[in-house]
């Protein structure tokens, strides 16, 4: 069994926000890529977490990311946003991005944002959970493709053209588990492989290929040259293809390449069709309805989206998140490198407040 070390997420948060203000990124970009990745971690997305640090830091390393960049805007109407992300951390131009959907969606119904020229963005889920708690139903997703642009064959294809491309979707219910769909398009996140990796265990079957072709199950082999396979065949494929042509909104497109790429946010305010109150009385009955149904043969119960993440929270702010040996080590060997520790006694009182006890 691999090691594991079980960490309550405000030292998960002080660990990563100490991490990255050491590497040169500006304390309050600090404070919101660290809470946007703990919560990652809490909703059992540990894909989408803190694991992820260690791949930002060389991109600050190598140019890419930008420690100290802020979002602007470069063109908008009444409810409309194009954004530059100037290289910034993607989970901060997204979060900055996403409240300004919502405070155009308030006066205007609706605001749709372009965001380009930005980092990983992390958890779709986490900008859905944003604008459901503002009483808000959204859209989000992250595409990008070309022949030859990422690890995800195309249906009927023997090479990689797109990325993961996640697609997520957010509706307001009331109460502390809003309706989340948040997946990629592929048949799993990167990232996913990244945790099995870590943990040493094998993927589930018609996941990977290897890089010559064939079916896999090890991590290894995919990132010895394999490829991510779509979800359900033509039908993921073509949510694939629409990521791209959503993000291709951003102006992102490189006609001589075939290629296209962006991140696309859309936030309806509920009040501009229905008052909020009373929809989100309707769609907890709808899913509680739904939640009713006899469970079939080898399930406990029905769940609907957003279930796992809320119960994943709930449970994992008293028990602490699980973090394997081999991240632990390399968050360690970070703040080695930086010289600061990583202790519990770093963690600071307004860390804890991050992280309080869902009402």
């Amino acid at each position: 069994m691999e090691k594991t070390h079980l960490l309550q997420a405000p030292h998960l948060h002080a660990i990563s926000r100490n991490i990255f203000v050491a590497a040169g990124v500006a304390r309050h970009i600090a404070e919101d890529v660290s809470e946007i990745l703990v919560n990652a971690n809490l909703a059992g997305h540990d894909s989408h977490g803190v694991l992820r640090v260690p791949a930002y830091l060389r991109g600050i390393d190598g140019g890419s990311l930008k420690p100290t960049a802020e979002p602007k805007v470069l063109a908008e109407t009444a409810n409309t946003l194009s954004v530059d992300g100037q290289g910034s951390f993607g989970h901060y131009a997204s979060r900055w991005s996403i409240h300004k959907a919502i405070e155009k969606a308030k006066t205007s119904a609706s605001c749709s944002v372009s965001i380009r020229n930005t980092g990983h963005i992390g958890r779709l889920g986490e900008y859905a959970e944003a604008a459901a708690r503002a009483g808000c139903i959204s859209l989000i997703s992250v595409g990008g493709g070309g022949r030859g642009r990422g690890p995800t064959v195309p249906f009927g294809g023997a090479e990689g053209a797109f990325g993961t491309n996640p697609i997520a979707i957010g509706v307001p219910t009331g109460d502390d588990s809003p309706f989340i769909v948040d997946y990629a398009t592929s048949m799993v996140a990167e990232g996913k492989i990244q945790v099995a990796r870590s943990k040493g265990i094998d993927l589930p079957e018609g996941c990977i290929l290897d890089k010559a072709g064939n079916p896999s199950v090890k991590p290894a082999d995919f990132y010895d040259g394999g490829s991510l396979l779509a979800f359900g065949k033509h039908k993921g494929y073509a949510l694939a293809m629409f990521t791209c042509l959503l993000g291709g909104l951003a102006g992102t497109f490189d006609v001589e390449q075939g290629s296209m790429n962006g991140i696309f946010m859309q936030a309806v305010d509920v009040n501009a069709f229905t008052p909020v109150a009373e929809y989100q009385k309707g769609v907890r009955a709808f899913l509680d309805g739904i939640k009713s149904t006899p469970p079939a043969l080898g399930f406990d119960e029905v769940l609907v989206p957003g279930d796992f993440e809320y119960r994943s929270r709930t449970q994992r702010l008293v028990d602490g998140v699980e973090i394997p040996d081999t991240i632990y080590n390399q968050l360690q060997e970070c703040a080695d490198e930086l010289g600061i520790t990583i202790g519990e006694d770093t963690v600071e009182e307004d860390d804890k407040a991050h992280y309080g006890p869902i009402s």
